[in-house]
């Protein structure tokens, strides 16, 4: 087992009149390889200085205020203590709103994913709540203030725990309509959506996560390790697919590639598997002679 969780935040779900005491953890962790900014003369780290233009000198952390601009220019003053009595006005609770069928939340309004445990004293509330949810097929929608900030959340089944995403409020997600490459209409015949279904089935296999891996980050960890060993660092090129000129023909070959990493019989031009060819039994052809040849032989 790895490392305990630490929580972030401590409250409680509002389910109707009862109230389940809980924890909330990351539920996801930042693997990403970060690098430091150096100079490149004498490779020392890069230090940044938070520096007034106007006074023309550096200013401490103490002296640094938040402000909005509302207008060019002119900013008012928000306060840590105006920020801290606006989250204040929220207690520490998960209020649920609604409940509605997970289906159909749209995955564009998730933002990042919490675990919720439970507390001292809310195990039996916590499980009722987990088991209901579970054999309704249902998610929470929920409101929630964390780090003084308020978020519209979900809260769902997660094998044994309850998991919490922050939403996006619908104002903050983009339209559509916004893209203008979709404002033509598209036709496609009828052949080519057989064959691009056709090559969905070849591809469609049961959902494994861990067979996922990040093949960016492992190269970049490998050039890192190399440098470190004084190895010389070789990237091997990738072939650049070629322009596609025949869609029919591009989703065949992709039908064939697909069903022959998965030991499938290919496809024939009619999207049905081609027969198994069987090697016919020859037998020696013998050569007539001649009449001529066969009195000259006498």
């Amino acid at each position: 087992m790895g490392q305990a969780l630490r929580n972030i935040w401590k409250g409680s779900i509002s389910f109707g009149l009862v109230n389940i005491p809980i924890k909330v953890y990351p539920a996801t962790e930042d693997r990403d390889i970060h690098f430091n900014l150096l100079h490149s003369v004498c490779q020392t780290p890069i230090k940044y200085q938070r520096r007034c233009p106007s006074c023309e000198r550096e200013v401490s952390q103490g002296e640094i205020v938040r402000g909005f601009e509302y207008e060019k220019g002119r900013y008012v003053i928000i306060s840590d203590e105006d920020m801290e009595e606006m989250a204040a006005q929220k207690d520490r609770t998960i209020e649920i709103l609604d409940f509605v069928d997970l289906k159909e939340s749209d995955p564009i309004y998730f933002a990042k994913s919490y675990f919720l445990a439970p507390a001292e004293g809310g195990m039996k509330a916590y499980a009722l709540l987990h088991q209901a949810m579970e054999e309704s097929g249902q998610i929470a929608i929920a409101r929630v203030v964390l780090r003084a900030k308020e978020s519209l959340a979900a809260i769902r089944i997660y094998q044994k725990a309850l998991m919490m995403e922050t939403m996006f409020y619908p104002e903050e997600i983009r339209s559509v309509e916004l893209l203008t490459e979709l404002q033509q209409d598209f036709t496609v015949q009828e052949k080519e959506v057989a064959m691009a279904q056709s090559l969905i089935a070849s591809l469609t296999v049961p959902f494994n996560p861990q067979k996922y891996q990040s093949e960016y980050r492992q190269a970049v960890r490998q050039m890192i390790e190399a440098k470190i060993q004084g190895k010389e660092v070789i990237i091997p090129t990738k072939p650049q697919p070629g322009k596609v000129v025949d869609l029919m023909e591009a989703l065949r070959a992709s039908i064939r590639l697909a069903e022959e990493k998965q030991g499938k019989k290919p496809l024939n031009k009619d999207n049905q598997e081609e027969p198994t060819r069987t090697t016919k039994e020859t037998k020696p052809r013998t050569r007539k002679r001649k009449k001529g040849a066969e009195l000259a032989a006498k």
